[in-house]
């Protein structure tokens, strides 16, 4: 099956961006996301955005060049970066008529029953209204023993709470491989069925210098989405040109019927 028709055969639709897809040289990539963001919702889908990038947007701001490796520096260019993304955000919404509706969540905001109740409820008014939800997890109060550590699996967690029909995971490269797809003999895999075993793939963590993703973390991310019958297609963030309209490398994970 083509990319576009498995999007289209979604009615509500959770895309994850991580942050060297929209920041320093591919800053462009955050337009052409919002483009098809509000395209999707031109067709009556419903949109949710789940954005990484705060830290990546400050740290050149006071003259950083690699990830901070304590926690109180990481909070504070996270409470500065994500003012000046979801402006980003906002000026790109605005070609479109459209705002953006800012959620920072917590695990203890999607674990504990109350709070992830009130997100719901933020989530589906945010879409009732044609505001497009935009989430990030809050590094600014987040700890390290309690955090969800990349946004690839606060996606799959959105997706669960708002109970999607499809998750896109942007990524760097165009799909899964058997191996890193720099490697000699790497092999891109198309289709991944529920429980397939994927033991024998080499995957890695991440390689820029901000993001805390990689193959692994949109592995982890596909089991628990799939896991929970929510469909994942992972591709490269270039080809949101496509999504709706043609087919392009991709990779599909089956989820669980």
């Amino acid at each position: 099956m083509q990319a576009n028709q498995r999007v289209l055969g979604a009615r509500r639709i959770v895309i994850k961006v991580g942050s060297s897809s929209i920041t320093g040289g591919n800053e462009h990539n955050l337009d052409k996301i919002v483009d098809f963001a509000v395209e999707l919702l031109g067709l009556g889908r419903e949109v949710i955005l789940v954005s990484s990038g705060a830290i990546a947007t400050a740290a050149p701001l006071i003259g950083l060049t690699a990830k901070a490796e304590d926690l109180p520096t990481s909070q504070a260019l996270a409470s500065i970066g994500q003012a000046r993304l979801m402006g980003r955000y906002e000026r790109s919404l605005s070609r479109h008529d459209k705002i953006p509706g800012q959620l920072l969540l917590t695990v203890d905001n999607l674990t504990e029953e109350v709070t992830s109740s009130n997100a719901l409820r933020a989530l589906e008014r945010l879409i009732e209204i044609g505001v497009l939800p935009i989430i990030n997890e809050n590094d600014s109060v987040a700890t390290q023993e309690i955090r969800f550590g990349d946004n690839d699996q606060l996606a799959a967690r959105v997706s669960i709470l708002a109970r999607a029909d499809l998750l896109i995971l942007l990524s760097d490269v165009d799909s899964l491989y058997t191996k890193p797809p720099t490697e000699p003999g790497a092999t891109r895999i198309p289709l991944v069925k529920y429980g397939q075993d994927l033991s024998r793939i080499e995957v890695s963590g991440t390689s820029t210098g901000y993001g805390t993703g990689g193959a692994l973390t949109k592995l982890a991310a596909a089991k628990t989405a799939t896991g929970s019958k929510i469909p994942v297609l992972l591709t490269q963030t270039e080809n949101v040109t496509k999504l709706s309209n043609s087919d392009c490398n991709h990779t599909y994970f089956e989820p669980a019927s």
